[in-house]
């Protein structure tokens, strides 16, 4: 298994502040993602502090855990490692969720490194590439609406 990226990214018609504000906090990730559980956090852990795991479960089955790893404000940024994949077996998985200035307001860009077999990477492209990134991003830009034809890409 080597090395691979996914990323999915998407511009908003908002201020990089604004769109901070809505997606900066690790522990608030379903009030804003249409297709993610409420988390609850290992230990009543502070969302916001490196080491922090929140954990997803549906009907009581833990789903994914994720650490945080780091949480930028000032850069409007986290890094979190995906625990135990239940999904898929990947390793080493650790995705950014950033937002950087952009001309037309705030750019939000999702990525992630992980190590799976070839045979994988399709799936993990749908699972975490299309599943979620990409769901994620396209209810953003429901809430900041501005160009209807505007796609993640």
């Amino acid at each position: 298994m080597h090395p691979r990226t996914i990323e999915r990214s998407t511009v908003l018609a908002a201020g990089p502040d604004e769109v901070w504000a809505v997606i900066g906090g690790f522990g608030g990730l379903a009030t804003w993602h249409p297709h993610v559980p409420p988390a609850t956090l290992e230990h009543e852990a502070d969302p916001e502090t490196p080491g922090a795991v929140r954990v997803f479960a549906l009907d009581g089955r833990v789903v994914a855990r994720e650490r945080l790893l780091a949480r930028e404000p000032g850069t409007r940024s986290y890094r979190y490692a995906l625990l135990d994949p239940v999904a898929l077996p990947v390793a080493g998985y650790e995705a950014t969720l950033a937002v950087h200035p952009h001309p037309d307001g705030a750019e939000v860009r999702w990525s992630a490194v992980y190590r799976a077999p070839d045979e994988l990477v399709p799936q993990v492209e749908a699972v975490f590439g299309d599943g979620t990134y990409a769901a994620g991003l396209d209810a953003l830009r429901a809430r900041f609406p501005d160009d209807p034809g505007r796609k993640t890409r």
